[in-house]
């Protein structure tokens, strides 16, 4: 089997990535939408995850090589979604739970240390239970959550074709 199909895959991912990365920045400075702090988690995780894969593609890497890149962007992928699911969750919470966020980001950051703000932000902020901007009623981190799981399951399908291509070679003689 030829690599070159599964480089091509990594070509593909950075392409999603990219034009991905580049709607949210439209979204910031085109339509003046401020990110929370775990839009901007997200936007780190997607420009990983777009670097990883400009990287593999670049790069032209040998079987293990691809197993090391697939598994380093699906991690990216990964830890992004896990990110997405966390602000939907807040987003979905009722609204007597709301008064138990922590304010914005910059009065936390003036007033707690590194560590706490760090911490309080994963437990939720006023900034990330806002729902600021929705596209057929599905909110960013919701559109977020969807272009991580279709990232992972892209992830698979380029495993499961290196497997596939590894399992026929032993086979033949």
């Amino acid at each position: 089997m030829s690599l070159a199909p599964l480089r091509s895959m990594f070509f593909l991912a950075l392409m999603a990535g990219a034009l991905t990365l580049g709607a949210s920045f439209y979204l910031e400075y085109g339509a003046l939408l401020q990110p929370c702090f775990l839009c901007q988690v997200q936007r780190l995780f997607l420009a990983a995850y777009a670097l990883i894969n400009l990287i593999a593609a670049l790069h032209s890497p040998g079987r293990t090589g691809l197993y090391r890149y697939g598994l380093a962007s699906m991690g990216c992928a990964c830890f992004g979604a896990i990110t997405a699911v966390r602000q939907v969750l807040l987003q979905n919470t009722s609204s007597d739970q709301v008064q138990n966020c922590w304010p914005s980001l910059q009065y936390m950051i003036e007033n707690l240390s590194f560590w706490q703000a760090l911490r309080s932000m994963f437990n939720g902020t006023v900034d990330c239970v806002e729902v600021k901007w929705t596209l057929f009623d599905l909110s960013l981190p919701e559109w977020s959550l969807l272009f991580f799981l279709a990232m992972l399951m892209l992830g698979g399908m380029q495993f499961s074709r290196l497997m596939l291509g590894q399992r026929l070679r032993i086979v033949r003689p």
